[in-house]
């Protein structure tokens, strides 16, 4: 039954981590401010350079236009950078 009951509360603290992907390009200012705010906030990403590969055709896809940083939390898209939008996906205060 003890261990039952820390198995409980161990699972009860496991926050499952967001699946977030970046779409950018090294000369975009806002992308540069987005990905800034999910380290600061120690959020993993995974950046993709849209002048890389399929990379910006996909985050076109996503997002339904041509702007960046599109970023994609879970299948949820934030086009821009939309910091009430980004802590309301990410659950940050």
């Amino acid at each position: 039954m003890v261990q039952l009951t820390l198995l409980m509360i161990c699972w009860v603290g496991i926050v499952m981590a967001k699946k977030v992907i970046v779409y950018s390009a090294d000369w975009c200012p806002w992308c540069h401010k987005a990905m800034d705010f999910l380290k600061q906030n120690k959020i993993k990403f995974e950046m993709r350079d849209v002048e890389k590969g399929n990379y910006g055709e996909e985050a076109m896809k996503k997002s339904g236009q041509a702007g960046i940083p599109v970023i994609d939390i879970d299948g949820e898209i934030v086009v821009g950078y939309d910091v009430d939008k980004l802590k309301r996906l990410l659950s940050i205060k």
